[in-house]
């Protein structure tokens, strides 16, 4: 069997590498172009109640950024292994690569990166995505996989999480990736309700409803984790083993879990215990003082002056008296 332009004749196509994901820049940009906007806004804000709304504009939209972005991500559980492993079917050049598994709710990344780059004259350099959320079809992807000629590698990791693998890691991050998206969207609900709450305003229920996001999100990391601890098969590449950890997606939803925990907890406390630090912090002493001075009636010009000095021997407030005939 001989080459054509550095690759085997029945694979046509050489694959290129996944860039970035999408998601993640609508995201980005629609928070960046509300954080820009609020921005505009802060200069119009008095006193000391500028850096409070700043602080909680950067808090609110900071949580609302993750909750959406992490249930996008493919890096709630990430491993890797460097192998020195066969690189196609039917052939014997063996190649040494990085072999990366990235999982995420939707699907799951399989990387393969040589090193070097550049071996066997062809740039080893692919990331490809396996779904499985609702609506996709993971069998059909995978098969097309295999009709593309995909490294060997890639191909030996998707097979494990395919349906009809003895390993039954499909149908476990299959069903764990979907509770865990819906405990995310619940807990985007309930963080849009929470400011609405909050600029109404009322305090008290937006501090328990920002608690209750909080509660979500452990929720959903609980889900998550009910996979990881069911027994798994062993991914191996001649003597090393492709081991994985939790990704940066799941510690970024613990911590914003615990944000959103000790946030409403504080509203909680600041409402029972010191009311008026908890107006200071969402401007309402100030808006509550310019509202009373609006409302107060006009002094009356015709009324007794105190300064006058040929009325201040009369008395000190002009009475009236009535004498009956």
């Amino acid at each position: 069997m001989t080459l054509f332009d550095g690759s085997f004749p029945f694979y046509p196509v050489s694959r290129t590498p996944f860039l970035f994901n999408t998601s993640w820049a609508v995201i980005l940009s629609v928070f960046l172009t509300v954080l820009a906007t609020f921005l505009l806004i802060l200069p119009g804000i008095r006193g000391k109640g500028r850096f409070f709304w700043f602080l909680r504009v950067i808090l609110s939209l900071f949580i609302g950024a993750v909750i959406l972005s992490v249930n996008f991500s493919r890096d709630w559980e990430t491993g890797g292994v460097r192998a020195n492993t066969s690189y196609k079917s039917f052939s014997h050049a063996m190649v040494i690569a990085d072999v990366g598994l990235h999982i995420g709710l939707l699907g799951v990344n399989i990387t393969l990166v040589g090193n070097p780059v550049t071996q066997i004259n062809e740039t080893i350099n692919y990331n490809e995505h396996f779904a499985w959320h609702l609506g996709a079809d993971y069998t059909h992807t995978y098969t097309d996989s295999l009709a593309r000629g995909l490294p060997s590698p890639i191909l030996y990791v998707a097979e494990k999480f395919t349906q009809e693998s003895p390993c039954g890691m499909h149908s476990q991050y299959r069903i764990s990736g979907h509770y865990t998206s819906v405990m995310l969207w619940l807990a985007f609900c309930t963080w849009l309700i929470s400011n609405v709450l909050f600029s109404m305003p009322i305090l008290l229920y937006g501090g328990y409803t920002i608690l209750l996001t909080a509660v979500l999100l452990v929720c959903s990391l609980l889900f998550f984790s009910v996979a990881r601890h069911a027994p798994l098969c062993t991914i191996r590449f001649g003597p090393a083993a492709l081991q994985t950890v939790y990704g940066a997606s799941f510690w970024l939803t613990l911590a914003t879990g615990l944000l959103c925990f000790l946030l409403g907890l504080g509203v909680i406390i600041l409402n029972s215990v010191q009311p008026e630090t908890l107006k200071l912090v969402f401007n309402l002493s100030e808006e509550r003082g310019e509202e009373e001075e609006d409302e107060r009636p006009p002094r009356d010009k015709t009324g007794c002056s105190e300064q006058d000095p040929f009325l201040a021997s009369l008395s000190e407030h002009c009475r009236v008296t009535i004498t009956k005939l």
